[in-house]
Formats: structure tokens, sequence, C-alpha cells
């Protein structure tokens, strides 16, 4: 088991630094967008390809993202329901969860959208649009980012059986505080330093 604890430290520290790496793509994706409104207002012009990076952005952030969402516990759970549960056996819900619908989807996306990026390779497809980029990097983001998303579920199944025997802490706790957390409890902290004593 201790192996496999490894295996999972490592998925985990792969898809902090993918996670914190695609960070940065929201701030280009902003420049791009001022840039192409800045463009457009003073001279009258737009691009498609500029539309386009966005969009390509946008993806490469939701879907290299997604596993590093899992790994900060930031997916929508069904808290409402497992709560009344004792912890053990949430685990056992989540680890339920992992193999039944985490593991099949991922497989199922992968199986799915390869023919279509390999045709999309092979043909050098392009955008409809005039002016527009080619389509094989952004379909490629598919099998990439649900194949991390694939090893964040291994990382998880491995840790919560690993909690589950006694080996490792409780996986499902937050590892990271959210900016809206976070900007909450430095405006009460500000909200008590100000209150008269």
């Amino acid at each position: 088991m201790n192996g496999l604890l490894s295996l999972s430290s490592a998925i985990d520290k792969l898809n902090y630094w993918i996670g914190r790496t695609v960070m940065w793509l929201v701030l280009l994706m902003v420049l791009i967008s001022a840039g192409n409104a800045i463009i457009r207002k003073l001279f009258n012009t737009s691009s498609n390809a500029y539309l386009e990076a966005q969009w390509y952005l946008f993806a490469a952030v939701f879907l290299l993202g997604a596993s590093y969402t899992m790994l900060q516990q930031g997916h929508v759970r069904i808290d409402v329901i497992i709560s009344r549960f004792s912890r053990p056996t949430q685990v056992k819900i989540e680890i339920f969860g992992i193999v039944v619908f985490l593991f099949p989807l991922v497989y199922f996306v992968i199986v799915e959208i390869f023919p279509i990026l390999m045709q999309a390779y092979r043909t050098g497809e392009m955008s409809e649009n005039a002016g527009g980029l080619i389509r094989w990097p952004v379909y490629a983001l598919v099998p990439i980012g649900f194949f991390l998303l694939g090893l964040q579920g291994l990382s998880e199944l491995i840790k919560r059986i690993g909690f589950l025997q006694g080996l490792c802490p409780d996986p499902g706790e937050v590892k990271e505080v959210s900016v809206e957390v976070a900007l909450a409890e430095h405006i009460q902290q500000q909200q008590l330093a100000q209150s008269p004593k």
C-alpha cells in the first residue's frame, strides 16, 4: 500500500503543478480579449483567430484544471445526502462513485474523442470562420484533460482506501482555501478588529 500512496502523491504533485500553471491562462485570456476589444474599437477591425484563441484557452483552463479541482475537493458533491453518514461510510460512497461513475466516464470520453482527434489531425481541420484556427489542438485537450482527471481519480481512490486502513489522513479535507472563503475570512477579521472592545 505504501507504494500506491507514493504513486498517489506523485499524481497529486503533477496535477497540482498543472493546475497552478493553467491558472495563468486566465490572465492570457483576459489580455487577448481586452486587446481584441481595443483593436476593434480603435481600428474597426477584429480577428476570428483572437476570438477562437479565447475559446481554446477557456477549454484548456476547464479541461486541464478539472483534475486540480478534484485534488482540491472543489467538485460538486452530494453533501446533503452523505453528510448524514459517518466519515468511513462517506468514504465508501466516494469510492463507489469513483469506480462506478468516474472511471467509466473517463474511459468513454477518451475512446469516443480519439478518432475525432485523429481525423482532425490527419485532415488539418480548420475553423469554418474566416481566419480561424486549426482544430486538432483544442480536440487534443479533451483526452488529455480526461486522462489527468482519471489519474486524479486513481489518486483519490488510493487515498480513500488508505484512509479506511488508517494509513493516511482524511482525503476529503479541503487542501486550499478558495479565494471567496479567504476574502470572507479577511472581512470578518477586519470587522472584529474594528469592533469596540
